[in-house]
Parts: structure tokens; sequence; C-alpha cells
């Protein structure tokens, strides 16, 4: 945190022509500020000389805007931290990736003393204070002490909800398990399905349910809907005896793993398959490893489909201000006296990444408005961490994020076979989500250029949940992209050349995945099904903690 920041100060100091004219903006917005203060505090209108930005919610207390002194906090807290920001994105000779990391430690610590986090600063957590006389400030503090035992700021209560009772209650069972998963088959809706069944992996950094969290938010009901015979990764949750388990063992073990297990059950020579964020990575990697591993007329995988994903790594979004050779190095030393990364490190990295959001939000409502945590499913599976094997997690890191070396050819080698993204030649459906800060959909859009064979692109509403859990409701409540994609094709050029249609995305999925999900047959009895029963869904692997 304090390296990016001492750097940017030395270069600041070591080129004065330009501190100088940054300091006389500054100087000049100084006095637009001071001249709103003074018409505010004789009771003359003005206009705000600096504005929150749209999607700044701190600020929507009309106590803000309605009453001088307030108003006065808060701009001349919005202009220090916006000539902050920009000036440490302009800080001349250093490169971007150093300008970037220097101004989200800052921006982190001006989240953390905005005037909105304290109670002697907060006009919404006073005025609550007063009306209800104390009790308010009681019942943050009882929040704050819970949270305190708890370890952690809580998003949600999480006496709501119970995996398998209320969360991921789609039926179905667990038919195949071994070390690193158990593989969900589920039941199907329609008395007729497609042959070629759909294996989707999930991420392992969160678990499976986030596509199966209620009924009508569920991913896996809607494909059961449209006469899909579908199969779902439930990894396990790692502990120390698994530290040495390495990231090719997800592959082989994991990913071959299910799709053989479907095959199998299903008879079918080939199954489709998607990937969400890392499980997408993973099925990428699985789909160029299996153009070595498997002769070209037995593909197992007929088509494939990518949820918010990431092949190239060059420009990883906001998660980049923890990757470099220090803080990579660093944190593989620490796995490694443990065994594994805890759950909660790296759920607070990513909390961290939306600071306001994630972190003040509930800081701010629970312990200054005195309000319980909502009931929320999607916050509920957010703070349902998972642990990672130190092996694999680094591996990931340094070949994956540090070095990018799943784009170059034949540079990584998985079970012995050296893949290359540009051997795939199946159809590929790959979606990105507009407001994504995990996997960014410019950087998503470049497996258009690394893969071969036809590609349509998505470009999803909202971000890297709700841009995926997305389902069909009427009125539509988000917007999509759609159009095919070439290797040649930039992502702003894609972009400029498509219309937004109003809807879910999942119907436009469902029409491509259909025609070459193989024909409609009868589906197999119930007793079939649970012929190779070994639990209900959602299996027990999900359950661990």
């Amino acid at each position: 945190m304090f390296v990016p920041l001492a750097h940017a100060q030395l270069a600041w100091m070591l080129h004065p022509q330009e501190l100088i004219e940054h300091l006389i903006g500054f100087s000049s917005d100084v006095m637009a500020v001071a001249e709103h203060a003074t018409r505010r505090a004789v009771g003359m209108p003005s206009e705000d000389p600096i504005a929150p930005q749209p999607d700044d919610s701190r600020f929507s207390d009309p106590a803000w805007t309605d009453h001088a002194s307030w108003d006065i906090s808060k701009e001349w807290y919005l202009l220090v931290t916006r000539r902050i920001q920009d000036m440490l994105y302009q800080t001349p000779g250093q490169a971007d990736n150093e300008r970037r990391r220097a101004a989200f430690w800052w921006r982190k610590y001006l989240n953390s003393v905005a005037p909105t986090n304290f109670l002697w600063s907060n006009p919404a957590a006073l005025r609550l204070a007063v009306e209800t006389h104390g009790a308010s400030a009681r019942a943050g503090m009882k929040n704050f002490i819970d949270d305190v035992i708890a370890g952690d700021i809580r998003m949600t209560n999480p006496d709501d909800f119970k995996v398998g009772e209320n969360l991921a209650t789609t039926p179905g069972v667990v038919v195949a398990r071994n070390r690193m998963l158990e593989v969900i088959r589920y039941a199907p809706t329609q008395p007729k399905l497609h042959t070629k069944p759909i294996v989707i992996v999930t991420p392992w950094i969160n678990k499976f349910y986030v596509l199966d969290l209620t009924a009508k938010k569920s991913m896996v009901r809607y494909l059961l809907d449209q006469g899909f015979d579908v199969y779902i990764t439930s990894w396990k949750n790692p502990d120390i005896s698994m530290k040495d388990v390495r990231f090719e063992d997800y592959i082989t073990e994991g990913v071959d793993f299910a799709v053989s297990t479907a095959r199998t059950l299903s008879k079918a020579d080939q199954v489709t398959a998607a990937g969400y964020c890392i499980g997408g990575t993973a099925l990428s990697i699985y789909m160029a490893w299996a153009t070595r591993q498997y002769p070209a007329d037995k593909q197992p995988v007929a088509c494939w489909t990518l949820l918010t994903t990431l092949v190239d790594f060059a420009e990883p979004g906001d998660i980049e201000v923890f990757i470099d050779e220090g803080s990579v190095a660093y944190l593989t030393e620490s796995m490694k006296k443990k065994g594994i990364l805890e759950g909660k490190e790296m759920a607070s990295a990513f909390r961290l990444l939306r600071s306001n959001t994630l972190i003040w939000h509930y800081y701010v409502h629970g312990y200054l408005y005195g309000e319980k945590p909502p009931a929320f499913d999607v916050l509920f599976w957010n703070m349902d961490t998972t642990r990672m094997p130190a092996e694999m997690h680094s591996w990931y890191l340094k070949e994956l994020y540090l070095h990018n070396r799943l784009i170059e050819r034949d540079a990584l080698s998985i079970a012995g076979q050296a893949i290359d993204l540009e051997r795939i030649e199946q159809p590929l459906y790959a979606v990105g989500a507009e407001d994504d800060h995990i996997a960014p959909w410019r950087q998503t859009f470049r497996v258009m250029n690394l893969v071969r064979g036809p590609k349509r692109y998505v470009l999803s509403s909202s971000g890297h949940i709700f841009g995926i859990i997305n389902p069909v409701v009427n009125p539509p409540k988000r917007t999509f992209r759609a159009e095919q994609a070439h290797r040649t094709d930039c992502a702003d050029n894609w972009l400029a050349n498509v219309e937004s249609t109003p809807g879910s995305w999942w119907e436009d999925w469902v029409a491509w995945l259909a025609p070459q999900s193989g024909e409609l047959v009868a589906a197999p009895e119930p007793g079939k099904l649970s012929k190779h029963r070994l639990g209900a869904a959602p299996g027990t692997y999900v359950l661990e903690t």
C-alpha cells in the first residue's frame, strides 16, 4: 500500500513544473468551492461546483444538499478526493499500472475517512439517533459486537438461509464424486431432453449454487425447463490435506471427470459445456488440452460457453493492484506455510475492490443506522467462502495473472499436453458484463481473437454476478447485445455495430445452444436417474465450511 504512494510522491517531487500546474488547477477548484460555501452560508442559491458520481449513494440524503453546513462539508471532501485521484492517475514518469495502483490505495483511504462514515459527521445517522431516542445507536453497537464475534462485516444474516432448504433446491442427485468435486445431475422437468447434456463448470473460488439460488433466479432450472440434461460441478472446499493439489488436477480430476461422467450416464458421444469465471478459464484450458488428449474425431465437447471469463490476463481490471512480483511472492510464501488460502482472505480482497459498496455501505447501515443485515440470497452466497489449495493458487497467480502464459502457444503444459487456445475449433458463445470489475468485458472479448471456429459474443448489462444471474422476467429488467464475432474484431468496433436488446440473454443463449445439443428424446424415468445416486442434490461438498 505505502510503496506505490511513496513512489508517486517522489515522482511529483521530481517534476516540479507539472506539480505547479496541478496546484494552480487545485487552487481554482478551492476558489470555486469557497465561493459556493460563502453563498450558501448567507442563504444565497448556488449550484454544487463538484457533484458526486451518479453511482455514489453516500450523499443521497437530502441534508447533504438542503443544509449549508452539510453541503459545504460534502463539497470540500469531494474536492480533495477528486483532485488527488486525478493527480495520481496523471503522475509523471510512471507506468500506467503503477499510477492505477497508487490511485487505488489512496482511494481506499479516502473512502474510509468519508464524512458519512462517522456518527458526528453523518446527518442521517444523527437524525435517526435523535428520532429513536438512541435506539439506533444501541442497535448499531449490537450489530458491531455481533460482527466482531463473526470476524467480518456481515452483509446479510447467515441465519436467514440454508443451502438445500431455501437455496439450491432444484431436485437432482449426486451421480459421481472424487477428491476434487461432486457431479450433480438434475431431474428433468420436461418429457423430452436434448441428447447432448450440458456440463456447467463452476468457479471453485465460490460455491456452485450461485447458478441455483432460488427457483426464479436459477439458471439450472431455466435450462431444465428448456429441455436440457443438466450436470454441474460442486467443488470440494479444500483443507490442508489438499495443499499439493495442482491446477492441472482441477482439469483432469475435475473438468474431464465431470465431462466423462455426463457422457457415460447420458450415453452421448459429446456434451456441451459452460464455464463461469475461473470455471470458464478452466474450461478454456480443458478445451485446449482435449485437442491434444483426444483424437480429432472424438472430441468430448461439441460447443462451449464462457461466462464472464478471462483467458487473456493482460488487463485484468482492479484486481491487478494485488498482482505484482513482490505481492505474489509474499502470498505464495504465506500459503505454503498454511497449505491453503483462507476464503475470508480472498473475500476481503474482492470486497476491497468495491469498498464503498461492499464494506462502508454495510458499516454505515449496520453500525450508524442500526439496521439489521438484509435477507439477500446473493450476499449470503458471497459470504459462503471457500479455501484455495496453496500449490494450485500459486500456479494460477503466477502463470496466468502475472505472466499471462495462457495466450502463448504451447507455453503451458497440462497433464503432459502443451496447450494452445488456437487449436480450439468448436463453436463458442461468450458472455461479458458491462459493469464487471472482476473480469472487464473488453478483456473477456479477447477470447474472440484467440480461438478458431464460429463465435458469438454477448454483452449483458450489470456486473459480474447479475450480468449472469439474469432470469427472463416481464417487463424486462436488463438489456444485452449479441452478435457474431471474428478473430479480427476489436471490442469497441464490435460494440459500435451491435444494438441493445431489452430482456435476458438467456433466451438468445438457448436459441444458439439448442440446435447444437442434439435431437429431443424421451427423458429418463426417475428410477433410472436415481440408479447412480450417491446422495440428493445439492450434495455434501457444498455444505463443508
